[in-house]
């Protein structure tokens, strides 16, 4: 059961319809409430944990917005070092094509960014670089943001080689 929303801000919907709209403390009651940990808040979103073993949680690339409107961020990427001759174009292409299927389910592509991952000891040495893909689906309701949180946390964000078994 989802929290009631103590929401006093409004916008609309995507039928013109003047809808509350959740703060990102009611987005973060209705993550937990649904089950989802919350890896930390940032800006106007709260971004989902992953937990990759019982004592470590990292970021999914999975977010709920809650801005001028509500909305789920799903970001998928290629690693050059999967990769290593491909160009940049190439490795964005890798990552649209892991996750065309969203398209079909009302995500629309956003944004593509570069990002390096620095070595945290010596920040001058970049030890990989991701091809960044962002998706966002606006919804018009907190209970239509968790079932899309609970969507994006199953798919494969990370462009892979294929595999071929050996002859």
């Amino acid at each position: 059961m989802l929290p009631s929303l103590g929401a006093t801000r409004f916008l609309q919907d995507r039928h013109g319809t003047q809808v509350m709209s959740p703060s990102l403390t009611d987005v973060k009651k209705a993550l937990l409430a649904a089950g989802f940990e919350v890896y930390r808040t940032s800006g106007k979103e709260v971004q989902v944990a992953d937990r990759v073993r019982d004592n470590l949680i990292m970021d999914s690339g999975v977010s709920v917005r809650a801005e001028s409107s509500l909305a789920v961020r799903v970001i998928v990427r290629a690693q050059l070092s999967d990769f290593p001759a491909d160009s940049p174009e190439s490795l964005f292409d890798r990552a649209r094509t892991a996750a065309a299927f969203v398209l079909s389910r009302g995500y629309q592509e956003i944004e593509a960014q570069e990002t390096p991952m620095r070595d945290p000891v010596d920040p001058a040495r970049t030890l990989d670089t991701w091809y960044e893909v962002c998706y966002e689906k606006n919804v018009d309701r907190i209970d239509e943001a968790m079932a899309e949180v609970g969507f994006a946390l199953k798919i494969e964000k990370t462009a892979r080689r294929s595999y071929a078994p050996p002859r």
